[in-house]
C-alpha cells in the first residue's frame, strides 16, 4: 500500500473510533443481512464480538506502516476462522459489510479514494487468512 492510501485508511479510522460501538453494531446488522448463514457461527455476546472485531481492526489499521510485524497474527486468524467453519465466500460478504459499515460511518467522508484505500487493505489482510486457511490443503490432481 502507499502512504497515501495508509494516511486515508488511518485518518479515516480515527473517526470511526468514537462509533465503534455502533459501528460493529452495524457491521453485523449488515453482515447477517447480506448473509443469514453466518449469524449461527456467532454463539457469543455480540457487544463482546463487537469490541473484538474493533480491536481487531484497530490493531491492523494501526500497524499498516509495519504489516510484516502483524502478518503471523493474521495467518493465525485465517486459520482459526476455519476452525470456526468459516466459508472462503463469506470474505466477500465481509468486505461487502465492512465498507457499507464505514459508508454509514463516515458520511460524506467515505469518499471513492478512502473506499479505494479500505478495499485495498481489506483485501491485502483477507488474502493472508485465506492462504493461510488453506497451506495444508492438497492441491487438486489432474484428471486423466
Amino acid at each position: 500500500m502507499s502512504p497515501e492510501e495508509i494516511e486515508l485508511v488511518q485518518s479515516s479510522w480515527e473517526k470511526v473510533k468514537p462509533i465503534s460501538e455502533q459501528a460493529a453494531e452495524l457491521f453485523y446488522g449488515k453482515l447477517f443481512e447480506l448473509d443469514p448463514s453466518l449469524k449461527p457461527l456467532f454463539k457469543g455476546d455480540m457487544k463482546e464480538q463487537g469490541k473484538k472485531l474493533m480491536a481487531t481492526l484497530n490493531l491492523a489499521v494501526v500497524s499498516l506502516t509495519k504489516l510484516e510485524e502483524i502478518l503471523p497474527a493474521v495467518q493465525d486468524l485465517g486459520r482459526r476462522h476455519v476452525k470456526y467453519g468459516v466459508p472462503d465466500e463469506s470474505y466477500q460478504t465481509v468486505a461487502q459489510a465492512l465498507l457499507w459499515t464505514l459508508e454509514q460511518g463516515l458520511g460524506d467522508g467515505f469518499t471513492p479514494e478512502v473506499k479505494a484505500a479500505w478495499t485495498k487493505t481489506y483485501v491485502t489482510l483477507s488474502n493472508v487468512m485465506l492462504e493461510a486457511a488453506h497451506e495444508g490443503d492438497q492441491p487438486a490432481s489432474a484428471a486423466g
